[in-house]
């Protein structure tokens, strides 16, 4: 990274100099970025003051002094350019090292502890209201119906977060885009603007990429369910009930009470979910036509599939290709 940049972002603000000299959190915020509708609450919410003129917006964090509890109206990216810090997130702490990343969601409570001299701490803000987490959840969905139980699970059966930590890579592919953008931002080219919010959707899309779902290794029922919904994922077209029951040992009956168990859907509806995962990658990345993808898929009945489809991508086929 530009070297006069970290250079510049090192720099003392007055804040920070005021900081450093109390050890005390000043505020600075003008009355108009505080929603009145929660000012009698304790914790302070940020409005969308910040976006005038621009979609998205850059900060360093003020070191020096503990950041009180606080939400937003927005989402907000922390990522660590250098040191560390720890923070409070929906009553959680969460310590964050060089070229971490944490994605707060819009109404997630969160405080900052106290930065020192070598923290850097950068504040990406955005307000695109068809973007927040669950996004990323049906963006992860689109590669097959196991991350989406996985999500699921670490989720709290279904219920999205409202927070994710993305540890730094080790290829630090998130890091290179992130300090693209910083670099972006403190250059103040031309155009840069455009290019921030292009860079914002190569990034959220990385981040896609790079959110690998932990495996609890020590329950035998979440690995079996892992091992079938693999198996669905890879042999959906063809896949049947008592082929799965014989490979893993069990009655047919109990092995399809199993998985309505623990993954919360039946066998047919894991299968047709996972049909139509791959139809809609057919339909968004070939000019294969439909009536083809139909029967690629392990399906026959053309007035069946575009109704379910519909009723799980909430548009139907051909609107995808428009």
């Amino acid at each position: 990274m530009d070297s006069r940049i970290i250079a510049r972002l090192k720099q003392h603000e007055l804040i920070e100099n005021k900081q450093l000299e109390t050890g005390h959190h000043v505020d600075d915020l003008p009355n108009k970025a505080i929603s009145k509708e929660k000012s009698t609450t304790k914790i302070k919410v940020l409005n969308n003051y910040f976006f005038r003129n621009r979609e998205v917006y850059i900060s360093k964090h003020d070191r020096f002094a503990d950041y009180p509890e606080h939400s937003h109206q927005f989402l907000e990216m922390n990522y660590m350019l250098s040191g560390s810090c720890d923070q409070i997130v929906n009553g959680k702490h969460i310590h964050l090292n060089k070229g971490d990343l944490l994605l707060i969601d819009v109404g997630c409570p969160h405080s900052i502890k106290k930065l020192n001299e070598n923290d850097l701490l950068i504040n990406l803000l955005f307000r695109d209201q068809s973007i927040n987490i669950d996004m990323l959840d049906d963006m992860r969905r689109s590669n097959s119906v196991l991350y989406e139980f996985l999500i699921n699970r670490v989720s709290g059966e279904g219920n999205s977060l409202p927070y994710i930590v993305f540890p730094n890579n080790i290829d630090h592919d998130i890091r290179y885009t992130m300090e693209d953008i910083i670099t972006e931002y403190y250059s103040k080219r031309e155009f840069s603007d455009s290019i921030i919010k292009s860079y914002l959707s190569i990034l959220l899309t990385k981040l896609v990429r790079h959110y690998h779902v932990p495996i609890n290794k020590k329950d035998p029922k979440q690995l079996l369910i892992i091992k079938i919904l693999k198996d669905i994922s890879v042999y959906y077209k063809t896949i049947d009930l008592p082929t799965l029951a014989k490979k893993y040992g069990y009655n047919k009956n109990y092995l399809s009470n199993f998985i309505k168990k623990e993954s919360g859907k039946s066998f047919s509806e894991l299968v047709m979910n996972q049909r139509l995962i791959q139809a809609h990658s057919l339909i968004t990345t070939t000019t294969m036509p439909i009536s083809e993808i139909i029967y690629a898929i392990g399906m026959k009945n053309k007035t069946s599939f575009y109704k379910k489809y519909k009723s799980y991508y909430l548009m139907m086929p051909g609107d995808e290709r428009k």
